[in-house]
C-alpha cells in the first residue's frame, strides 16, 4: 500500500511575532521611561510591555488582579480569536461577568512577559528608531527582570498592590518572584504548576528544545529577522518535544493508542495519530510565535531560582506575607507535585498543597478551569 499524500499546508509567516502596523485587538502598550536594569548586568533600553485589561479598576485600586501567562502565553487572556489575536484567550472559562475571575467586581490585568513576542519588547522588536531587530543580541533576561517591568506597568496603572496575582508554570515563576520581590504589593497569590527553582530535568528538556532550534540553518545566531526565512523545522521540534512533557503518558495512550492517522500508512511513510498531533501543534505555534522569543523566554525559566542571592529557597519565600494557595496536577510530569509541595511547605502564609486532578499531565492547570476557579475564588472570597 502506498502512502496517502498529506494534505497541503500554508507555509508560516517569516516569524510569528506581532508587528507595528498588525491590528492592535485589545491591546494596550505601556512604554518605561528609563532603560531596565538587568540582573546579569548591563540595561535593556526602550522597554515596552504590551498588556490586556478586563473590568474597571476601583477608585482606590484596591481590585486589581495580575495574571500572567506561561511559555509559549500571552495578554490574551479572555476573548476570541480575531485582528490582532490569532488565538482565543486561554484562560476564556475563568476571566470574565460572573467567572471565578469576575469583571463585574474585578480589574484584571494580564501582560504580554518582557522578551515575549506578541507586543512586548523582545528579539524581533527594534533596537532604536531607524534600527533593525535586536536578534540574538537581545540581552539574557531572568524572571526578576521580568517582573520589574511588570512592577513598572503596576506603578503607570496606579496599582499600589494587587489583590491576587496568579500564574501557572512560567506564569507562577514570575507570581513567586512578585511575592517576594515585593511582598507588600501581593496580597494574595496563586500558584499552580509551577516551582521555587528549575530543576534538572525541567533545565534538561529545555536544552533538547534549544538545541533543536539553534542546529536549523535558518537560526543565524538569532539574526534570521529580516531574511525572509525563519528557523520553523526547529521552533517545529521544539514545540514536539514540549507537547510531549505537557500531557501524560496515559492521556497520550488514551487518545490515541498506535492507531494511525486517517488513511496514511506508517509502514509507507504515512503517521501514527499521535505523530499528527505534534504536528498539528508545532504548525499552530510557527503561526503565533517567535524561535527568538522561546529561546529568551525558556533561558529565563532555565535561570529560574527565588533564592539566588537571598539565602536559598527557604530564605526567599520566607519573605511572602500574601495569603497564599499552592496548586499541582497530580498527573503533572513536567512540574511534578513534589515542587510545589515544597513551596507549600516554606511559603509561612500557605496551607497545604492542593492538587488539581486531571488526565491532561501540565496543561491540566490550563484545562481544569473549574478547579482552578474554585481555587481563585477561596482566595478572593
Amino acid at each position: 500500500m502506498n502512502a496517502v499524500p498529506r494534505p497541503a499546508v500554508p507555509l508560516p509567516p517569516a516569524f510569528g511575532a506581532w508587528r507595528e502596523g498588525d491590528p492592535p485587538g485589545r491591546r494596550r502598550w505601556h512604554a518605561a521611561r528609563r532603560p531596565l536594569p538587568l540582573e546579569a548586568g548591563g540595561e535593556l533600553p526602550g522597554v515596552r510591555l504590551a498588556f490586556e485589561t478586563w473590568g474597571r479598576l476601583a477608585p482606590d485600586a484596591s481590585n486589581a488582579v495580575l495574571v500572567l501567562h506561561a511559555l509559549t502565553g500571552d495578554s490574551h487572556v479572555a476573548g476570541p480569536a480575531g485582528p490582532g489575536h490569532p488565538t482565543p484567550g486561554w484562560w476564556d472559562g475563568l476571566v470574565g461577568p460572573g467567572l471565578a475571575l469576575d469583571t463585574d467586581r474585578w480589574f484584571v490585568v494580564a501582560p504580554n512577559v518582557l522578551g515575549g513576542c506578541q507586543g512586548s519588547t523582545g528579539p524581533a522588536s527594534p533596537r532604536a528608531a531607524g534600527r533593525g531587530p535586536w536578534g540574538g543580541a537581545f540581552p539574557f533576561l531572568t524572571q526578576r527582570d521580568q517582573v520589574a517591568a511588570e512592577a513598572g506597568l503596576a506603578d503607570a496603572l496606579g496599582v499600589g498592590r494587587w489583590a491576587l496575582v496568579v500564574g501557572g508554570s512560567m506564569g507562577g515563576m514570575r507570581a513567586v518572584e512578585w511575592a517576594v520581590s515585593y511582598p507588600e504589593r501581593v496580597g494574595a497569590l496563586l500558584l499552580l504548576a509551577t516551582t521555587a527553582a528549575a530543576g534538572a530535568e525541567q533545565i534538561a528538556w529545555t536544552n533538547a528544545q534549544l538545541g533543536a532550534i539553534r542546529a536549523d540553518p535558518d537560526w543565524h545566531g538569532g539574526d534570521y529577522h529580516g531574511t525572509g526565512r525563519a528557523p520553523h523545522a526547529g521552533l517545529g521540534l521544539a514545540r514536539r518535544i514540549a507537547q510531549v512533557t505537557y500531557r501524560s503518558e496515559a492521556e497520550l495512550q488514551a487518545r490515541f493508542g498506535r492507531a494511525p492517522q486517517g488513511a496514511e500508512d506508517p509502514f509507507h511513510g504515512g503517521r501514527y495519530q499521535v505523530e499528527s498531533y505534534l504536528d498539528h501543534h508545532a504548525a499552530k505555534l510557527l503561526r503565533r510565535f517567535d524561535a527568538g522569543s522561546y529561546v529568551v523566554l525558556s533561558e529565563a525559566m532555565n535561570a529560574h531560582d527565588v533564592g539566588r542571592g537571598r539565602g536559598g529557597v527557604r530564605g526567599a519565600l520566607a519573605r511572602v506575607t500574601a495569603r497564599t494557595l499552592v496548586a499541582g496536577v497530580d498527573s503533572d510530569r513536567l512540574y511534578p507535585p513534589a515542587q510545589q509541595a515544597e513551596l507549600a511547605a516554606l511559603i509561612p502564609s500557605a496551607d497545604r498543597l492542593r492538587l488539581i486532578e486531571s488526565p491532561y499531565g501540565h496543561d491540566g492547570f490550563l484545562i481544569e478551569t473549574g478547579q482552578v476557579g474554585a481555587l481563585v475564588r477561596e482566595l478572593l472570597g
